[in-house]
């Protein structure tokens, strides 16, 4: 199985409040056949979501880009959904964000990571940064996410661990 990092962050604007606005994005990491690290990053414009409802479907979005099965490791900033899926809390609501995200993990083997946000992981900074612009320009801009993968450093995976 090809071994992938997803690194993954959600945003909402106006949390919690009418007229929130929600983006969600996924940095893919992967070695290719000649070893080189290649990037790629995918995000989603939610409309009206909170914050856990777009931190699941930015886990989503990553695995339901992959081709194939693969070895995943998905390495986000929260908390709520990592234990949620290491079993330590339980999913008492967001139930359609829940079952979206378990179907897309379903042909994978998965692992979750939590990592400290805002702490200086730059794959997790690029898509807290993006996630923030897509909610804000309420769509997804696909020069947006290539301006990402541009500036994504070529060692950043293997630097971040």
């Amino acid at each position: 199985m090809k071994k992938v990092t997803i690194t993954c962050d959600g945003s909402s604007l106006g949390n919690g409040y009418a007229g929130a606005r929600a983006g969600s994005v996924a940095i893919l990491s992967y070695a290719g056949d000649s070893g080189k690290l290649h990037h790629r990053v995918v995000g989603e414009y939610l409309g009206f979501a909170t914050n856990n409802q777009a931190e699941i479907v930015a886990a989503a979005i990553g695995l339901e880009a992959l081709k194939a099965p693969c070895q995943v490791e998905i390495i986000t900033d929260s908390k709520y959904v990592v234990e949620t899926l290491n079993g330590r809390y339980k999913q008492k609501k967001n139930h359609e964000y829940w079952r979206r995200l378990k179907d897309a993990a379903q042909p994978h083997a998965v692992t979750w990571n939590w990592t400290r946000g805002h702490a200086g992981h730059p794959i997790q900074e690029l898509c807290d940064m993006a996630a923030k612009k897509i909610a804000f320009a309420g769509r997804v801009d696909q020069s947006l996410l290539d301006q990402v993968a541009s500036s994504i450093p070529q060692d950043a995976v293997a630097a971040s661990r």
